[in-house]
């Protein structure tokens, strides 16, 4: 019986043998006659396969959240045509910025240094599917002097607002996509890249008055940000906007964006107070003053004043160009309390103390908070 039992298992084993044989031949059979990939192939193919996915996640971002971007114009400037032979192109359009639909009302919300010269007649252009474009007068700006944005009105009552997200619970890494009017001509330009950093810092250089004005807790990404971009939606994979395309700084791949919660909160007041932004203003210019920069200057840290606006609560105290406001609100001035920092938290009417540095000595002033000009 012991020797039929071993006889039993070794002719299982040799049939198995000969299963697993038949097996290989015909796999590598298959391969050489093109039926079946060959060995590393299917790894390839999921690869590749990830990648369209990843690419259709993108196209589709893009497909849906275009309609609602805004190309921001200025009408009737003259245009330098470099294959005129010197001549200029005549009265055009020409492309400053972007925006997005932010209401299906017409409303559109933007930089605030892309629509903040008075002299200028602004226009939106929408571009629709299948390339056609819609152009409208902008009837009503109203500009946040905190943050750098905008809300632009237009005569539209039948748009697309964009889903805005939530920046409060960003990532470092997480995949973003920015869309705009890449250097003022080529519209809804896309980029994409991920959130390199938050909380930054920046000053970028207003073109309008050539002065630096300070925003905080941007968004950094290495999505490419380029002049006409400005404005623009920041979008998640998800096509929510969660920042405002905002600075480039002076570097590659690097570009900054305002979160879009500060927006959402902008957005929500001036629905909720009929369409004004009410906003309390010193009514200075100012370049900060480093410690670094005081120490090899011999002066203290603070905001050096480059404007003083007349007629407002600076004007009123008796701050003058030149003075570097060391204090405010009893507050030291610094790289991280910055005034715009501590003005945010008042509010239209309230008094705060003022320690300015003028000439070697210090002096304290009190000022009146009066309402920022917004139009």
């Amino acid at each position: 019986m012991k020797i039929f039992s071993d006889f039993k298992v070794k002719a299982i084993s040799v049939l198995l043998i000969i299963v697993a044989l038949w097996i290989i031949s015909v796999v590598a059979a298959l391969q050489f006659l093109g039926k079946l990939p060959a060995g590393g192939t299917i790894d390839r193919i999921s690869e590749k396969q990830r990648i369209v996915d990843e690419e259709s996640d993108v196209i589709d971002v893009v497909e849906r959240v275009s309609p609602s971007v805004v190309s921001i114009a200025i009408e009737n400037r003259q245009i330098f045509d470099p294959f005129g032979f010197g001549q200029e192109s005549g009265s055009k359009e020409s492309g400053i910025g972007t925006g997005f639909v932010v209401s299906g009302e017409g409303l559109i919300l933007t930089n605030k240094h892309v629509v903040s010269d008075r002299s200028e007649k602004y226009i939106a252009i929408l571009k629709g599917s299948d390339g056609s474009e819609k152009k409208y007068d902008v009837k009503k700006i109203d500009l946040d002097p905190f943050n750098d944005l905008a809300l632009v009105q237009i005569d539209e009552r039948d748009l697309t607002p964009l889903e805005l997200g939530d920046s409060d619970h960003l990532k470092v890494g997480q995949r973003v996509i920015a869309i705009g009017n890449a250097l003022g001509r080529f519209e809804n330009t896309v980029t994409t890249g991920v959130v390199s950093g938050l909380g930054r810092g920046v000053a970028p250089i207003d073109p309008t008055t050539g002065i630096a004005e300070r925003l905080d807790d941007l968004i950094q990404t290495d999505a490419a940000i380029n002049p006409g971009n400005s404005g623009g939606p920041l979008v998640n994979s998800g096509g929510q906007v969660i920042g405002i395309n905002s600075a480039v700084a002076n570097a590659q791949n690097i570009g900054f964006a305002i979160k879009i919660n500060i927006a959402k909160q902008l957005i929500e007041d001036f629905q909720k107070s009929g369409g004004k932004i009410t906003r309390p203003q010193l009514g200075v210019r100012y370049t900060h003053v480093s410690r670094d920069v005081a120490i090899l200057n011999s002066v203290p840290e603070g905001e050096y004043v480059r404007e003083v606006v007349k007629g407002s609560a600076a004007d009123s105290a008796g701050v003058k160009v030149g003075d570097i406001i060391t204090n405010l609100d009893d507050q030291k001035l610094t790289d991280e309390n910055s005034l715009a920092k501590v003005i945010r938290s008042k509010k239209v009417g309230d008094q705060l103390k003022v320690r300015v540095w003028r000439d070697g000595k210090t002096i304290d002033l009190v000022a009146t908070l009066l309402e920022a000009s917004t139009e």
